[in-house]
């Protein structure tokens, strides 16, 4: 049950609980002050009464020892005293006084028919006005609460493109209500930490950059070192440094959101082959099968970043045979290792964050991601017979339908 929902049954069960309540005290009031009345004039017709017997005159609405006197008014004229008794047993109220007079009782009565009516028909207009007092109270607070609902609706909205990582959605403001405070704490919020991640993006840009120069020159005097083991090792550390540094930089670049799609026509099976091609150098256990090949029309450079990054990780964390699969315009990278950690399915890769499998910077991944993002793309992570499964979407670039085969 939505939250416009709630407010709108509150307020319209609190309309008709405060109807009911003025109903039912208007109703009790009203019947009260009838009775008196009523009350009052018994006590005058029947002081008359007894004065016309005492002298001998006996008006037409002037009853001495009737049988139908009530029970409980007859014992109290019998004591010496005189009361009012209402009647509800018949089809028409009946309204009596009585009191005693020497050895009799002397009693009036007449029909309580209009007081009755009076009130039935006060109860008519008090329900219609609860109902329509309710039915606009309803309609009252249902606008109210749809008003509320889509402001919290636009900031919620607002909110999450923040989570989702466009630092530049703020929350609307309007009012000074509590809403809008919040709203305003939000962008307050989201404006420190835009600022924050882009002072840390800058830095690591930075450090990226300035390590550029001095990494190449020490991958080119590894290349001068003799031949031996222990070049072998400094050539595959700076080999291992300049590619970490190339990442940083690539992430950079994709934070910055200034990337340019080159788009042309190819196919995605051939492209897949060159991106493994690249990125298994000869290794063994990496197969590519093309279930259906197509044409896509897409950036083929930065799809063969996704496909090689997607091979890359699943030799470095997990197990051979790795099989890449190109069926239509989706292209999946499955391993035989342990799977993704819980915390990169749940809430997609991030760099250097580390896990059961991922024991490095978690650049690759987050890589593979952003550029899937810049080709309108996407990219999804499961486990799957006990490894892992990385699949890249470009279904929205396929053009037509190829042939297929097994490499």
């Amino acid at each position: 049950m939505g939250l416009r929902t709630k407010i709108g049954l509150a307020i319209a069960g609190t309309a008709a609980v405060v109807s009911v309540v003025i109903g039912l005290l208007v109703h009790h009031r009203t019947v009260e002050a009838q009775y008196d009345s009523a009350r009052s004039q018994a006590g005058e017709r029947l002081r008359t009464a007894v004065q016309d017997h005492a002298a001998g005159i006996d008006g037409d609405r002037t009853l001495i020892d009737p049988p139908d006197l009530p029970r409980p008014l007859a014992h109290a004229a019998r004591a010496g005293k005189w009361g009012v008794f209402l009647d509800r047993s018949g089809k028409v109220p009946q309204l009596w006084a009585a009191s005693g007079y020497r050895d009799e009782i002397v009693a009036v009565k007449w029909p309580y028919r209009w007081e009755t009516e009076t009130v039935r028909d006060l109860d008519r207009v008090l329900w219609a006005a609860g109902g329509v007092g309710t039915a606009l109270a309803c309609a009252a607070g249902l606008l109210v609460a749809t008003r509320l609902g889509r402001r919290l609706t636009a900031k919620a909205d607002a909110a999450q493109r923040i989570a989702d990582g466009d630092l530049t959605a703020r929350l609307p403001l309007h009012g000074k209500d509590e809403i809008t405070r919040l709203a305003a704490a939000v962008n307050t919020m989201a404006d420190a930490l835009a600022a924050r991640l882009r002072a840390e993006r800058e830095v690591t840009a930075n450090i990226a950059h300035e390590l550029r120069t001095p990494v190449a020159g020490m991958v080119t005097a590894a290349g001068l070192l003799p031949p031996g083991r222990p070049a072998e090792l400094v050539r595959e550390a700076a080999g291992r440094l300049r590619e970490l540094v190339d990442d940083v930089i690539e992430v950079a670049r994709l934070d910055a959101a200034g990337e340019e799609v080159r788009t042309e026509v190819c196919g995605l099976g051939d492209v897949v082959r060159r991106a493994v091609g690249g990125a298994v150098g000869g290794a063994e256990g990496v197969s590519v099968r093309v279930v259906r090949d197509v044409e896509v029309e897409t950036d083929p450079r930065r799809v063969e970043r996704i496909v090689a990054n997607f091979v890359t990780n699943a030799l470095r964390h997990g197990r051979v045979p790795v099989v890449v699969a190109v069926e239509g315009g989706v292209v999946s990278v499955r391993d035989q290792g342990g799977g993704f950690p819980e915390a990169l399915l749940a809430g997609g890769p991030q760099r250097f964050r580390t896990g059961a499998r991922e024991t490095g910077l978690g650049l690759g991944l987050t890589i593979a991601r952003g550029q899937a993002e810049v080709l309108g793309a996407s990219v999804r992570f499961a486990n799957e017979g006990g490894g892992a499964v990385a699949t890249l979407d470009l279904s929205a670039a396929v053009l037509r339908s190829g042939g297929g085969g097994l490499v």
